[in-house]
């Protein structure tokens, strides 16, 4: 080969890296750079006049920024805020001898509660009292910020797209069914992993390990059948296709940093089914509020990934079994590639 056709196919290939560097760049800071509250759901708790005038007054003032509603008793909006539908409630102080309280449950998001915190601790300031914070779901020590399900989404989605390149390349010789098999396999053992780090080895999962490992298992699988069936028809631009569909897009509409009450339109909407939320949000569910507050929905996030995954699997296959080539045909044709490039090095010679 002739040091200019060398140096062409180089560059051609760097190709793939700036890409990536360009995807990265431009989804996680679009994502993530100017975080800021597009209706947040808030509530006053209280039925009289106070209750109406406070929630209107923040209303205009926030404007788009918050959902402000009022809700008669300190129950029903815990009852709201269990079942995430409802980020914070604010309740007045009775009187001039208590401190106003603002609900919140931290396990849905911390960043969420972070800024509500922030805008109530204003109005309290404005009434000249301090504010009194009720956790209904605090965090463990060893997960304060709430943003280790997201870290573990992070490994077991290296695990899963790092496992496509061996699966579509080196096994690309082997039958379809073969690798579906390995891609059930591998994807187990991810999640394996994946569950063990969080519960005994961090222990930041401390219950409902086995629910935590299917809702692994089954991300995992959607990722690298998916990932696999893509290797067929993108060859070397496979882990392009994979960082933009479980990284790019992925990571930054989970909810794992920010959801999407803090995030641009784009990425809130991802956010509804987008397979990354259907893991971190159905984990918090499952963990933290004992499986109800749209578990069910988040499940289906990941069966549907996951059909589509063995879906693609099935097609791939299909289009193999009528139009690939033998692996004798391409033993052949990599032979013939091999000598025309011991000719081009003689001719440059």
């Amino acid at each position: 080969m002739s040091e200019r056709a060398a140096l062409r196919k180089v560059l051609t290939h760097l190709l793939l890296p700036i890409l990536m560097c360009i995807g990265m760049g431009l989804a996680y800071e679009s994502a993530f750079h100017a975080p800021s509250p597009h209706h947040m759901k808030v509530a006053v708790v209280g039925s009289g006049p106070q209750a109406d005038v406070l929630a209107q007054t923040l209303k205009d003032t926030a404007g788009d920024a918050l959902d402000v509603s009022t809700i008669a008793t300190p129950a029903a909006a815990q009852a709201q805020i269990m079942d995430r539908t409802l980020i914070a409630a604010y309740t007045p102080a009775a009187n001039a001898a208590t401190a106003p309280t603002l609900t919140v449950a931290t396990a849905n998001s911390a960043t969420d509660v972070e800024v509500a915190q922030k805008i109530f601790t204003q109005v309290a300031a404005a009434q000249h009292q301090p504010l009194t914070v009720d956790d209904l779901t605090p965090m463990p020590s060893q997960d304060p910020t709430n943003q280790a399900l997201f870290f573990l989404l992070v490994a077991i989605s290296i695990g899963s797209y790092g496992s496509v390149a061996v699966l579509g390349g080196a096994g690309a010789v082997l039958r379809m069914r073969t690798r579906a098999a390995l891609c059930l396999g591998v994807s187990f053992a991810v999640a394996v992993i994946g569950t063990v780090l969080a519960g005994p080895v961090f222990h930041f999962v401390q219950h409902d390990l086995f629910g935590l490992f299917g809702l692994a298992w089954v991300y995992s699988f959607a990722v690298v059948a998916i990932g696999t069936a893509l290797h067929r028809f993108l060859g070397r631009w496979t882990t392009l296709g994979t960082m933009l569909l479980f990284v790019m897009l992925n990571f930054t509409s989970s909810g794992g940093v920010f959801r999407p009450e803090l995030q641009n339109g784009f990425f809130a909407s991802l956010h509804a089914f987008w397979i990354g939320s259907g893991f971190v949000e159905g984990s918090r569910s499952l963990l933290y509020f004992d499986g109800r507050a749209g578990f069910a929905s988040d499940v289906w996030i990941l069966v549907i990934w996951a059909a589509v995954g063995a879906a693609a699997l099935a097609l791939t296959g299909l289009f193999e079994r009528k139009g690939r080539p033998t692996p004798a045909l391409l033993a052949a044709e990599t032979a013939a590639d091999r000598a025309e490039e011991r000719e081009e090095a003689a001719v440059a010679a």
